[in-house]
């Protein structure tokens, strides 16, 4: 193995990622964005920020409040993190409010969209709002006292509320009570005009008296709460069931402790301090109490994410341009069956570029119906309520083929899909499995066996994104179909470890994690750095989601130090400290954001001119190669090489939608600068077969 620099730097992940998220902020800042498409972003930007103190924040917090010294890996205590999470994290809503106030809500009036105040109404459209409240709000509000009588209410993740400061005009009490804003209503209330919306706490706010009769309302403040989501699952490899132990932690997590409050900046202090110590008491585990860190103050709306149904708006002239996905070219003769076409050559198909429909969707429906077909086994991690789908597999079950669904529980807030998923398979005759306890199962793979004329045949699907008809139109995502001896084996193989009690941990040609894909992939990264020392070529390219695994961090150093150029698109997190003399001078780190989710990971080694290449479902980040089933598959075909290639190069020239990282740790956007303006995936639509 090659020696590593006697220097190894790490950039922090938790800053890393916030750096991600504030890329993704900075499509709502771009001009060159449409004006609907820029709200969504910022409307993700905000659910994505929602997401990160629900699982990292309060990773972090609890290591605090627990009192040990645990190091990341670039030396920072959770308390260090914590604070410098706190800074970039309140500059960057500043940002979004700017952003709101300065630059979007002035556009979209101009364009005849606008989110509008009760003040704002004229007489008729109160009338109109006060019918729709009495209607349609009021029966199904709840408002909750706080006195000797009331306990604080339970207030859930992410609900808004409203805090309500009432005066007893008997005696001049002062009292206080909470109304959740019901998420079963729309959050944008239709004043009449086209476009002109209300939101719906406003409306609430604005028919308080109706609530609380007889009693004077002395205030209302909108607040919302954050509460630390993240499973508990240490002891999931003893669980004798692991779907009542996801199901009852699913049920505990509801009470987790808060970690974040957003309130109206003019909210009471006595109001904000009862709120505080109110949700610190409700905690069942050592909590940190909510201090100035952990409190938003806000002069505009809370829950932003809620923009994102607004930035759906049908004004095609504020949205992106539609398409239709092309259908692979070896697939456009319907009369022809996919499995004729992979087994006359191996098939890569690019999503949303080319249509999930035609090829995955095709590639199940006629698995399902063929009578030649004797089993279909394949992975699910994130479903997507895909009703065609769960016909399929029932349908093929019920025609006496042997079906198995490999569904992962543990996927992060798509637990109870997936166990709502399970379920309804099961009752229709399918095998379903949750494979290990102890690892996620995080791999995408469809085995179809088929009797042949010339025997047993298996056909194979591994791709880099989940079956997930509706995700597969906003990512971007990778699959092979192939029917090779070799590859079908390893699929039987890796299947009959999942489903039974097979160990195994040797694949012909599949890299498998856990097992040996760390391995596999760190001795791809020496032999370049073998071919580099010997004067051969040597280049490596990975495009993946996220580095963070410190030995590959090592190695790719390593390897830099030995003459390898290497070229990393890393849409989000990344640990690794590119540029630095003596240690990571030949590494480009890359990220790319647009109108599509980047989710693919391929991974392209020079290997001295005799080039390899991978895709498959796991980035380089230690969850991924030690905690996690994972699938990563070679390609083979020169064609196909070659169209992979094609890819990822047409990512490093991206001067529109990509972002350098530079040896001071910073992020650049690539600015093409008077030459011709490449981004990326409008040119990946443009070309798609």
């Amino acid at each position: 193995m090659t020696e590593e620099p006697p220097h190894t730097p790490f950039l922090n992940r938790e800053l890393s990622w916030l750096e991600f998220n504030a890329r993704v902020l900075h499509e709502a800042l771009d001009e060159r964005t449409p004006l609907l498409e820029r709200l969504k972003f910022l409307g993700i930007f905000s659910t994505n920020l929602d997401e990160f103190y629900m699982v990292r924040v309060g990773g972090l917090r609890r290591q605090a409040a627990a009192g040990g010294v645990h190091l990341s890996p670039d030396g920072m205590t959770p308390e260090e993190q914590l604070e410098l999470i706190d800074r970039r994290v309140r500059e960057l809503v500043a940002q979004r409010q700017c952003c709101l106030d300065e630059q979007l809500f002035p556009a979209l009036a101009r364009h005849g969209v606008r989110l509008l105040t009760m003040d704002d109404l004229c007489a008729a459209e109160r009338d109109a709002m006060r019918m729709f409240f009495e209607s349609q709000v009021y029966p199904v509000l709840t408002p909750l006292a706080v006195d000797p009588g009331h306990p604080f209410p339970y207030i859930s993740n992410l609900s808004l509320s409203l805090a309500v400061q009432l005066c007893d005009p008997a005696t001049g009490t002062e009292h206080f009570a909470r109304v959740k804003v019901p998420k079963s209503l729309p959050r944008w209330v239709p004043v009449g005009r086209p476009n002109h919306f209300v939101p719906l706490e406003e409306v609430i706010a604005a028919h308080l008296g109706s609530l609380f009769d007889g009693m004077e309302i002395a205030g209302s403040y909108a607040f919302r709460i954050t509460r630390h989501s993240d499973l508990e699952l240490a002891n999931a490899a003893d669980a004798e069931d692991l779907l009542s132990l996801i199901e009852r932690q699913l049920f505990e997590r509801r009470f987790g402790e808060v970690v974040r409050l957003e309130v109206h900046r003019g909210m009471p202090k006595w109001v904000r301090e009862l709120i505080a110590e109110e949700l610190l008491d409700e905690a069942e585990v050592p909590a940190l109490p909510l201090g100035g860190r952990d409190v938003f103050d806000s002069d505009g709306l809370l829950d932003p994410g809620g923009l994102i149904s607004l930035g759906a708006l049908e004004i095609p002239e504020l949205r992106y341009a539609p398409f239709v996905p092309s259908v692979p070219l070896p697939l456009r003769r319907a009369s022809r069956s996919i499995f004729d076409a992979i087994r006359e050559r191996d098939l890569l198909v690019h999503h949303p570029f080319e249509s999930f429909s035609a090829s995955v969707d095709r590639f199940l429906e006629e698995a399902a119906r063929d009578d030649q077909v004797l089993a279909i086994k394949l992975t699910l991690y994130r479903t997507s309520g895909d009703h065609a789908m769960a016909r399929r597999l029932t349908e093929a079950a019920q025609r006496g083929k042997q079906v198995a669904v490999l569904v992962e529980l543990k996927a992060r807030f798509d637990e109870e899909s997936n166990i709502a998923w399970a379920r309804a398979l099961e009752d229709h005759g399918v095998h379903v499995g949750y494979g290990s306890p102890a690892l996620k199962n995080h791999a995408k793979v469809t085995l179809v066996v088929r009797k042949e004329a010339d025997g047993i045949r298996r056909y194979v699907h591994i791709g880099t994104g989940n079956y997930n008809s509706r995700t597969a139109r906003l990512y971007t995502d990778l699959g092979l179909f192939t029917c090779n001896e070799a590859i079908g084996a390893d699929a039987s193989a890796l299947f009959n470890t999942l489903t039974g009690y097979s160990r195994q941990r040797s694949y012909r040609r599949l890299l498998v994690a856990p097992g040996e894909l760390r391995d596999r992939v760190l001795e791809l990264i020496d032999r370049e750095a073998g071919h580099a020392r010997s004067g051969r070529p040597a280049r490596i390219v990975a495009k993946m989601n996220a580095l963070v695994d410190e030995e590959l961090i090592r190695a790719l150093y390593a390897a830099s130090c030995a003459g390898v150029d290497i070229d990393l698109i890393a849409r989000g997190i990344c640990c690794l400290h590119p540029g630095l003399p003596g240690v990571s001078e030949r590494i480009r780190v890359v990220s790319v954001l647009g109108r599509f989710l980047e989710h693919s990971r391929v991974w392209m080694f020079e290997n001295g001119g005799a080039r390899e290449l991978y895709l498959g479902s796991a980035d380089w980040m230690t969850r991924n190669f030690d905690r996690r089933v994972e699938v990563v598959t070679p390609v083979d075909d020169p064609l196909l090489q070659d169209r992979l290639r094609g890819i990822l190069e047409t990512y490093l020239r991206d001067n529109r939608q990509s972002w350098d990282l530079h040896p001071d740790g910073v992020w650049r956007q690539n600015n093409a600068g008077g030459t011709v303006e490449i981004a990326s995936q409008r040119v990946l639509l443009d070309d798609a077969p």
